[in-house]
């Protein structure tokens, strides 16, 4: 049996991670630490707290004494780290946050976890970290995907921020002897991503009928891996990848930000006409009105160092850890919809709260 500590536990991924491997790995023991910031949301592992192979702890992974205690009370063997400050914008407009999770917490889980496992002669044990594509940059239309030896070359303060934990996981691995890997992946989606998120924005303003804003042209390009292909490649780098390595993660769903609202718009468009009982729920939305949900698409000023392509070659995980996305784009992006629909008290609850719709979006 392992037991693992999952960091950012109760975030978008993290708890889609908790539950998938809760799931398929029922005879392991999960410490979820989560520090419940604004996108942080217990309720998202509502399934699972109870569970006896479950313990939700909520505190920061720069918290060194809360870490300490876990460590030693709990012997965990496994670490996955999803806990980072995520959202672009925010990243530009107040990075000091950013900092102290992504580079001063990270560190300290890694100082924690290297003094804990290496002084019990070697126990078993691995530190995966999870992190992004942006730290490699930008690509242009013609350049190919980004691959693991792509030089790093970050444009944000988050993804600089990303950029920094990852050397600081590689350097915990070449100086110490701590077993590590790292996972880079593409832009995700899926039930319960915060709704400052390009789809969950849109989709909710589509049914407020609320705009739809887009940065710049709306040309921008990334690749869209669903959340729970996400989970399957960790899984296959936890149990199968060489220590020490770095794998990205992708979905092959490369697509710009102004095609994937389209499509969202048709599934919409769809969904209310199957559906009669939406437009009573919806009245505000376009769709409950006969109208296309395209009509909300608005354009507003690009946001500053915005990147123009991201996109990830998985050729390594899939050659060497037989990784494969079985979600295809429209029948994820359907799925996730109607996810949405059904749980309108989960993103109901983040809207009356300190979330205000329509003003934030990233992609």
């Amino acid at each position: 049996m392992n037991k693992l500590l999952v960091t950012g536990a109760a975030g978008f991924i993290g708890s889609n991670f908790v539950r998938y491997w809760l799931e398929k790995y029922p005879d392991d023991y999960i410490v979820a630490l989560d520090s419940l910031t604004y996108a942080g949301n217990r309720s998202n592992l509502r399934d699972c707290l109870g569970q006896q192979n479950l313990s939700f702890v909520h505190g920061s992974i720069c918290d060194h004494a809360l870490l300490e205690r876990i460590f030693s009370e709990d012997g965990v063997n496994r670490v996955v780290n999803f806990a980072a400050e995520s959202h672009v914008d925010r990243s530009i407009s107040d990075p000091d946050a950013f900092i102290k999770t992504n580079i001063v917490g990270t560190h300290t889980l890694l100082r924690i976890a290297t003094d804990h496992w290496l002084s019990s002669h070697g126990k078993d044990h691995l530190f995966h970290h999870v992190s992004t594509d942006e730290v490699y940059g930008s690509l242009s239309s013609s350049d190919p995907p980004f691959k693991e030896t792509t030089r790093y070359a970050p444009n944000s303060p988050y993804a600089s921020s990303k950029a920094a934990s990852d050397h600081l996981v590689r350097a915990h691995h070449k100086t110490y002897g701590l077993n590590v890997t790292t996972s880079n992946c593409s832009n995700n989606y899926g039930p319960q991503q915060f709704p400052e998120k390009l789809i969950p924005l849109c989709l909710l303003n589509i049914l407020a009928g609320k705009k739809l804003p887009i940065y710049g042209d709306g040309r921008q390009v990334r690749d869209w891996l669903h959340v729970l292909d996400h989970c399957k490649g960790i899984d296959l780098v936890i149990e199968r990848g060489i220590r020490g390595e770095t794998y990205n993660i992708g979905g092959n769903n490369e697509s710009t930000n102004l095609d994937i609202i389209k499509l969202l718009c048709e599934i919409l468009n769809e969904k209310f006409t199957k559906i009669p009982k939406l437009s009573v729920r919806f009245p505000d939305s376009p769709c409950a009105q006969k109208k296309e949900a395209q009509t909300l698409i608005s354009f507003v000023k690009d946001r500053p160092g915005h990147d123009a392509r991201y996109a990830v070659d998985t050729t390594k995980i899939q050659a060497n850890l037989g990784y494969k996305p079985t979600v295809q784009l429209r029948v994820g992006l359907a799925e996730t919809v109607d996810w949405y629909l059904e749980n309108e008290d989960w993103w109901q609850s983040i809207l009356d709260g300190s979330y205000r719709s329509g003003t934030e979006i990233t992609g």
